[in-house]
């Protein structure tokens, strides 16, 4: 088995159809620069949470949803994780009872083989994310320092570790 973090997965109540029209599985507490290292999203279900958005459809526990990351976007003060390609599996039992609902792993450890499954192109996110989000205000001014304090939220690194630079 490797060592190397190449997964991020996560233990969800909602079902492949609303993840898949949502354009990702999202909102989640994560790192962001830790989870941009990351090629898959795996989809673990909690088949017994009662909250007005779950849609369950698989064995709790069970991971049915494999996705090729290839957006990070934040959704107020989380995240949410895009995939350009999926694959619906069946793997019963990935989910460890972990305490925390998002796990950086990789595939080996969980014991799931990407061997044979059959890929399809997700919607395009854009669409999707901009059909279910409310309009956005006009940006507003910002000093340098609020600049680099966004920047470094939004990559997960020190404010000090961003150079803006503004040609005029």
């Amino acid at each position: 088995m490797t060592n190397t973090e190449n997964t991020i997965t996560v233990f969800t109540a909602q079902g492949p159809t609303s993840i898949l029209n949502e354009g990702g599985s999202g909102s989640w507490k994560l790192d962001p620069a830790r989870a941009r290292k990351c090629t898959y999203l795996v989809c673990t279900q909690n088949a017994y949470n009662a909250e007005p958005y779950a849609d369950a459809t698989n064995p709790h526990g069970s991971a049915f949803l494999v996705g090729k990351i290839s957006r990070i976007t934040p959704v107020d003060d989380r995240w949410r994780i895009e995939f350009s390609e999926y694959a619906l599996i069946d793997y019963p039992e990935v989910w460890g009872g972990h305490r925390n609902p998002v796990r950086y792993t990789n595939l080996d450890d969980l014991g799931i083989q990407l061997d044979g499954v059959e890929w399809k192109q997700a919607a395009p996110t854009e669409a999707v994310v901009s059909a279910s989000t409310p309009e956005v205000a006009a940006p507003r001014a910002l000093t340098i320092q609020e600049a680099k304090a966004g920047l470094a939220q939004t990559y997960g690194v020190d404010a000090g570790a961003i150079e803006i630079v503004i040609r005029g």
